[in-house]
């Protein structure tokens, strides 16, 4: 029977709200066609909520239930009409005290929590979501922010994205949250991003980069000692200085000091040689396409940085200047040296530069001397990074490209060109 009154709901007192749930098949107008019937009743529309997948609609209208409506037709009406649109609804009603409960709830503490990798399975899925139960936080809303993937495996996108919007009342011990996702991302197969939904989440505009094996794939300092035949030596300093057992500027000059001699010539072959990180200029085009300004911090050369701001458009490059003279390296670097703690003071001078507070800001990179920026910026993401290093930064990718960046900011497949 279609037919039915408000005044049979089991509505307390005077003042009351009325959840109206529609689900079904989804078409153009119908969510035109259900509030043209509200509208004729005068209704007061408090929250509206939609979310499609695959053409399934699920769509939610609270809408405020004053007494004169109780012995209406509205609630005959829509019935009718979900019948003529071949769609479901059903109804649910909240008394005053509850919905000023709900009301009251609006301050409780937001998430976004992104999870990505070349393929998202449903135990990735069930166990992002059961660490988040047992941690108090419910799961609002989810969204893909990748591109539909094809039925067979073999023919879709090397990655997929889902975002949870999510929410708690009480506090939760984020340290022991963070660990628990973190262990998630250990087999490699995805990364877990967890981040406070807040205004700045939504207005990033600065973005610094490392550049050797962060924007490159290598450190151009080993590929230097290579071309001067002291590749093992300097590679041995380089990694110890990455995770962070040697003191940058002393191993730095150490490894430049092993490449006196090497003719000039070496540094194009270096040049041409080492590729840019996947998902590089995707996501530099990106970024700037949506105003964001991008900085190159790094500890290596500036030779090579200039190759890169050049090919990607770049807007500030700091990095160190290797001495050369009379077509030879001279074993020296012109001071100062840009080391973590240059970083994070080279990132408060943009930052201040382009009139952004720090939480505007994303740090990029891999090794120990980029903690100091990373832990300063808003978004501070280890990419690739040594085991110190994603222990130590808030986020971390590896299981995808450096446009896998883009989905932490909330930018869709669809988004990009």
């Amino acid at each position: 029977m279609l037919l039915a009154t408000l005044e049979d709901m089991p509505i307390p007192g005077a003042s009351s709200a009325l959840l109206i749930h529609i689900t079904g098949h989804d078409k153009p107008g119908l969510t035109h066609s259900l509030t043209t019937i509200l509208s004729r009743y005068g209704v007061r529309v408090l929250d509206i909520g939609q979310a499609v997948i695959h053409d399934g609609l699920a769509l939610g209208i609270l809408i405020e239930l004053p007494e004169e409506l109780r012995s209406s037709a509205l609630l005959t009406d829509l019935l009718l009409e979900a019948h003529h649109l071949g769609v479901q609804i059903r109804f649910s009603a909240s008394s005053a005290a509850e919905y000023s409960s709900w009301v009251d709830a609006q301050a409780k503490q937001r998430f976004i929590i992104t999870v990505l990798g070349p393929t998202i399975d449903a135990a990735h899925i069930s166990q992002v979501s059961g660490i988040l139960a047992e941690a108090g936080i419910n799961i609002d809303r989810i969204d893909r922010l990748s591109s539909r993937a094809p039925l067979q495996a073999e023919q879709a996108p090397p990655r997929f994205c889902v975002e949870f919007s999510a929410s708690s009342v009480a506090a939760s011990d984020e340290d022991a949250l963070r660990t628990r996702l973190a262990a998630l991302t250990g087999p490699g197969e995805i990364d877990v991003a967890f981040q406070h939904d807040s205004v700045f989440r939504r207005n990033r505009r600065l973005v610094a980069f490392d550049m050797d094996s962060t924007l490159i794939q290598g450190e151009v300092i080993d590929e230097l000692a290579r071309e001067a035949g002291v590749g093992e030596q300097v590679q041995a300093i380089t990694e110890a200085t990455m995770r962070g057992e040697l003191d940058f500027q002393a191993s730095f000059r150490r490894r430049v000091g092993l490449l006196k001699g090497l003719p000039e010539s070496a540094l194009q072959r270096v040049i041409e040689r080492i590729p840019l990180t996947d998902g590089a200029e995707r996501l530099v085009s990106t970024l700037k396409r949506l105003g964001y300004k991008t900085a190159i911090l790094s500890g290596g050369f500036t030779f090579f940085g200039r190759v890169l701001q050049k090919k990607l458009g770049i807007d500030y490059l700091h990095a160190n200047t290797l001495d050369v003279q009379n077509g030879v390296v001279t074993g020296e670097v012109i001071p100062p040296i840009v080391d973590g703690a240059r970083k994070a003071e080279l990132l408060q001078i943009i930052a201040a530069n382009e009139g952004l507070s720090l939480e505007q800001c994303i740090a990029v990179g891999d090794g120990a001397n980029d903690l100091p920026m990373l832990r300063l910026a808003g978004l501070g993401i280890a990419f690739r990074a040594k085991p110190l290093v994603r222990a130590s930064a808030r986020q971390s990718i590896s299981a995808l490209g450096l446009d896998g960046i883009l989905y932490l900011i909330g930018v869709r497949d669809r988004d990009v060109s």
